[in-house]
């Protein structure tokens, strides 16, 4: 069972991003919707929960919304940021989905990560000053532009923001050590379930179902994150249905033994 850590090569320009589908939650914020909300407010978005600390004070809220008051409309295939841009934000998101995703010198993709309402992009330019991936939208999104050098200053006054902060970097550690013992350790039925049973928690932890999910994302996409050859991600996916572990209606995927899938 051959593993690869990035697809074959797929030659793209900067002005060819690949125009990929998407991981939705089902009931999800539309970007459309989203984007005619008009200024965004930390103290009245449904995602507050996930994106900030919850024990700030209303006050300490309407400073954030006087912070963040910039949101982006991306259109699915269309990039946020690439690697070597100047790191001057980072972004909160707001609706829809994205990948980050590096690009080899012979055009090669390796897929670094997905990106769900809520999660925040641009943590990894801190350190360099230049984002070192490219963020490319799953779908129509929306994100909230966080200006960093605004959000230190709030962080100086503001203790429980610094420590979010300090978690959200901690947690972006912690993610990378576990994919690296993913890549380097797990079998290929390992990684899948692995994959399937984290998207499960962060849909559930944002409210949504967390056994049955739309992946709008291709198998090429997942075995570029998971470092598997498409042959060797349908073939998992096959054996997880005939198991009765995963059910997949097309891309819809309805998680049918969770304790059996978390064993493996």
């Amino acid at each position: 069972m051959q593993a690869s850590a990035a697809c074959e090569p797929r030659n793209l320009t900067p002005d060819q991003a690949p125009r990929t589908a998407t991981v939705t939650p089902i009931r999800a914020v539309s970007a459309s919707s989203a984007a005619r909300h008009g200024t965004p407010h930390c103290s009245t978005c449904s995602m507050r929960s996930v994106c900030m600390p919850p024990e700030l004070s209303a006050s300490e809220l309407a400073r954030l919304d006087t912070m963040i008051c910039t949101t982006r409309p991306i259109k699915r295939g269309d990039t946020l940021y690439r690697a070597g841009d100047t790191f001057q934000s980072i972004y909160a998101v707001r609706a829809g989905s994205f990948k980050t995703a590096v690009m080899h010198r012979d055009g090669r993709e390796h897929v670094t990560g997905f990106q769900i309402a809520g999660d925040t992009l641009g943590l990894d330019g801190v350190c360099a000053g230049k984002q070192n991936c490219d963020a490319i939208a799953l779908e129509d999104s929306v994100v909230c532009i966080i200006p960093f050098a605004q959000l230190e200053a709030v962080c100086r006054e503001m203790k429980p923001m610094q420590h979010h902060i300090y978690r959200k970097m901690s947690s972006e550690i912690a993610r990378e050590s576990s994919q690296m013992m993913l890549l380097g350790t797990m079998s290929a039925e390992q990684r899948l379930a692995t994959f399937l049973l984290n998207l499960s928690k962060r849909f559930k932890v944002r409210g949504f179902s967390g056994s049955e999910f739309h992946l709008r994302m291709t198998r090429e996409e997942i075995g570029c994150y998971l470092g598997m050859k498409l042959e060797t991600v349908s073939r998992m996916f096959s054996k997880f249905h005939r198991e009765h572990l995963v059910h997949a209606n097309g891309k819809t995927i309805r998680i049918e033994d969770a304790e059996k899938l978390a064993r493996i």
